[in-house]
């Protein structure tokens, strides 16, 4: 199950840099929480989907990993980013 492609545009609008960015690690966490999001719910509603689940935690892995380099790179954007959507700021490894 896809993301909304309205849903989509709005992230990145929100979130892009520039005109036309989808690249940038902001946008990327970004559409990433709104996809964790959306799977979240739809495991509220569906306990034993368990396929669903392994994706959202592969999911849950690789925004952590963009959030450590967002990190390592600027940290004033990384705390502007996960203040902004509501993540829980984790210590680095």
């Amino acid at each position: 199950m896809p993301l909304h492609p309205e849903l989509k545009s709005e992230v990145i609008k929100k979130y892009a840099i520039k005109e036309g960015d989808t690249g940038s690690p902001e946008v990327q966490i970004a559409i990433m929480q709104a996809r964790i999001q959306q799977i979240t719910e739809h495991l509220r509603s569906n306990k034993k989907d368990f396929h669903s689940r392994q994706g959202l935690l592969k999911m849950v892995g690789k925004r952590r990993r963009l959030e450590g380099y967002l990190r390592n790179k600027d940290v004033v954007k990384y705390r502007e980013l996960i203040a902004s959507l509501g993540i829980r700021e984790v210590r680095p490894r």
